[in-house]
């Protein structure tokens, strides 16, 4: 990989204090062979200070002009015009969400820049190391439930005074993927009462280990799909689980909501009047408040306060501890790159699997299956919806 130039930008976005690599994951690409660019206070905001990038090997840069990098590490989706300035044939690694940056992807695809989307990465056990939507839903289901701690008026564990008996506090995760387990084994911890809803049979078991209390819904079978993520479910059916929820968010002093299908809106789980059910002082946390949110209440941006109920979004909740982030999501980056790198260069394998299921766009194309739909409808060629490779 002698030459090959890499690229860390600082992150523009408002609000992300994550880096997409660290001393340490520098330390390991120059060992490879790699030239590794930095951009002067790309660290700051997670602790990672500039000297500690040029011990490791580092050129530290003055701009994120990504003219001559051959690879482009990043956390937050580019703009259009940052797209527009890579080199037709670099690669990008970075969150993409496609649904959201549809613009974004059409100039991937115009640029002739090979994306890999860190969300698109296949949950499957040889693409672990990889996986930046578990390592970073751990932290963030961590995050909500000290959050939630902080901004109730309740006391979580038992409390047994002179003064009389404290009963602890009622949290209700509705999701058990690995931001709901955590959640729900971070509030156990602390002392509280967990019930968890899941669709998936799968999630009852891990549920009781950590000893939570699985909420039984109205389903129809086994609503796993392939790649292990809850299936959609038809209205009706929701409308029967929402009923039993509502009975159980009518105990509940906190709510904490994960449920997210991968490039799609977030599935509405709590609507007005189920929040209207819950008791004067309770707080919902929302994880998926970015995708459209799974309480009917939540906005993105600011903390809606709806009767005596507050509903928070905690799609940046990571960012409260972005070097513990960074070094997550920078380890899963730095793994996906190694997968890469082939005889001294990168190379993009279209028939390994894990390549084929994280790659968005390649030779001037949007590639991935699930991607390319989304731009239909905005396009009258089919041409930048030809298809390869797997599925994530």
């Amino acid at each position: 990989m002698s030459g090959m130039r890499i690229l860390v930008p600082r992150e523009r976005t408002a609000g992300e204090r994550r880096v997409a690599a660290t001393p340490d994951t520098v330390a390991q690409l120059v060992a490879l062979g790699a030239s590794v660019a930095v951009e002067r206070g790309a660290g700051a905001s997670a602790r990672f200070p500039d000297a500690n990038y040029e011990a490791a090997g580092a050129q530290l840069v003055d701009s994120a002009d990504p003219s001559g990098a051959a690879l482009v590490l990043r956390v937050a989706p580019p703009t259009v015009e940052e797209v527009r300035a890579m080199d037709r044939g670099s690669v990008l690694i970075g969150y993409a969400a496609p649904h959201r940056n549809l613009d974004m992807v059409r100039a991937l695809a115009d640029a002739g820049v090979t994306a890999l989307a860190m969300e698109l990465v296949p949950r499957i056990s040889r693409a672990q190391s990889m996986d930046a939507l578990s390592s970073q839903a751990n932290l963030a289901g961590y995050r909500a439930v000290l959050t939630a701690a902080a901004e109730v008026d309740k006391y979580f564990p038992l409390l047994m005074t002179a003064a009389g008996t404290v009963r602890p506090a009622e949290v209700v995760v509705l999701g058990a993927g690995v931001a709901g387990l955590q959640a729900l084994a971070t509030a156990r911890r602390l002392g509280a009462v967990v019930y968890v809803s899941d669709i998936r049979e799968a999630a009852r078991e891990e549920v009781a280990s950590l000893g939570g209390r699985f909420i039984d819904l109205p389903q129809a079978g086994d609503m796993a799909d392939a790649g292990g993520y809850a299936k959609e479910l038809g209205e009706e059916l929701l409308v029967r689980q929402r009923e039993v929820l509502t009975e159980r968010l009518r105990k509940a002093h906190v709510a904490i909501t994960t449920a997210q299908i991968p490039l799609r809106p977030a599935p509405l789980l709590i609507t007005r009047a189920m929040v209207e059910a819950m008791p004067a002082g309770a707080v919902v946390i929302d994880l998926a408040a970015a995708d459209g949110g799974n309480c009917e209440l939540s906005e993105p941006d600011r903390i809606v306060e709806h009767g005596d109920v507050r509903i928070i979004p905690g799609q940046t909740l990571v960012n409260t501890m972005p070097g513990e982030a960074s070094a997550l999501y920078a380890r899963n980056v730095l793994a996906l790159t190694k997968l890469l790198v082939s005889e001294g260069a990168i190379r993009i394998d279209l028939e390994d699997e894990v390549v084929a299921g994280t790659v968005m766009t390649h030779e001037g194309r949007v590639v991935h299956p699930r991607v390319a739909p989304l731009l239909e409808p905005a396009t009258e060629t089919q041409s930048v919806a030809e298809t390869k490779g797997g599925d994530a």
